[in-house]
């Protein structure tokens, strides 16, 4: 009989406001005071972040920047520079680094660790994420939050719990007691919409989840149904994953004021599109699938997307696809706020079943 996988050791480590953070740091006048870094409060530029003291006015990131002025008149802001970002976590991720080749980088200021087996041999993952945390701080001066668990999911949420610099463990025999009282909106993938199909249906908590069977769950959500039933029993085996590739290379931008014509968009989306063809030059990529977004002055989004049987041979090629897209939106007769070009679909096409050949193209709208 072959001996049982050891229980898995997931930290997930969460650093602390980081942008802001980072900004208090090498700005000692900034400490205490509300903060946000973003654009100017007179622009439609949003907040990256916020720091402690601006989140008790109910600021947080995603905000428009003159919301969050309107909230708190005396509230700072502070233009991002991302590069000095960049090199503060490549030291943390360095430090992650040394204790396993498993890391999982959500973002700048965020990545997932598998200590199952480590290069300290240290069967303690609380033990570890401890020193992490203080090596963090002594090599750039910055709280984290981390959690422990046996699940990525679990360890996320975990992270989250004694926001700031705390470390919150749960051990695989505490999960279900954890995770029961959460509202269903703290799982993995459920957005707005399946959160409001949810409480339609009664469900607010886990523990409520948690009670109704697999047969119920995927009836009403098919594939994704089995998903949330493990979630709720506490079972998430999604492996922490060193490297992702890319799915897609995009750019879009919010323009300082509602576009309502289509002349000005069109130059937008010429430049977008040179830009986004060498971004996938340069990884060696070709793509067969573009993808039109439009987001009008009113916050509502739009995508439109078309599939070539061939790869897109230059950005003029992907420029006037997305022109073709934009001509099924309703830019020109409603002002556009944000408009951006993806390009995806790496694989070559597939040959028909009947002759052989490729169809010229596919064309699909969401």
């Amino acid at each position: 009989m072959a001996p049982a996988a050891p229980v898995r050791k997931i930290i997930h480590v969460d650093m602390d406001m980081f942008y802001a953070a980072v900004e208090m740091r090498d700005r000692p006048e900034l400490r205490g005071r509300p903060l946000v870094v973003g654009g100017r409060p007179d622009s439609r530029s949003v907040a990256a972040t916020a720091n402690y003291e601006a989140r008790r006015y109910g600021i947080r990131s995603g905000m428009s920047c003159a919301e969050a002025k309107r909230r708190c008149p005396h509230c700072l802001f502070v233009p991002p520079d991302f590069e000095k970002y960049r090199r503060v976590s490549e030291q943390v991720h360095a430090i992650f680094r040394e204790y396993t080749d498993l890391v999982e980088s959500v973002s700048l200021d965020e990545a997932y660790l598998d200590v199952t087996r480590n290069r300290r041999n240290e069967p303690s993952a609380t033990r570890l994420a401890r020193e992490i945390k203080r090596r963090i701080f002594a090599a750039t001066g910055l709280t984290a939050s981390a959690g422990v668990a046996s699940t990525m999911f679990v360890a996320k949420i975990a992270s989250d719990a004694r926001k700031p610099d705390g470390l919150c463990v749960v051990r695989p025999d505490r999960v279900m007691e954890f995770i029961r009282p959460l509202p269903v909106m703290r799982l993995p993938g459920v957005g707005k919409v399946t959160d409001a199909e949810l409480a339609r249906l009664g469900i607010r908590t886990v523990a409520d989840l948690e009670k109704r069977p697999l047969s119920f769950l995927e009836e009403r959500f098919g594939k994704f149904g089995r998903w949330l039933h493990d979630l709720a029993h506490g079972i998430d085996d999604t492996p922490v994953t060193p490297w992702r590739e890319r799915l897609s290379y995009g750019a879009e931008e919010t323009f300082a004021r509602d576009v309502a014509k289509k002349g000005p968009l069109l130059e937008y989306l010429r430049e977008c599109a040179g830009r986004v063809f060498a971004d996938l030059g340069e990884e060696g990529k070709r793509a067969r699938t573009v993808t039109l977004k439009i987001k009008y002055a009113d916050f509502c989004v739009v995508t439109r997307r078309r599939t070539f049987g061939a790869f897109l041979a230059s950005a003029d090629e992907v420029f006037r696809a997305a022109g073709e897209l934009l001509e099924r939106t309703e830019a020109g007769q409603r002002p556009v706020r944000l408009a951006g070009i993806a390009l995806s679909n790496f694989e070559p096409p597939r040959a028909r079943a009947d002759d052989g050949q490729p169809p010229l193209f596919r064309l699909s709208d969401r």
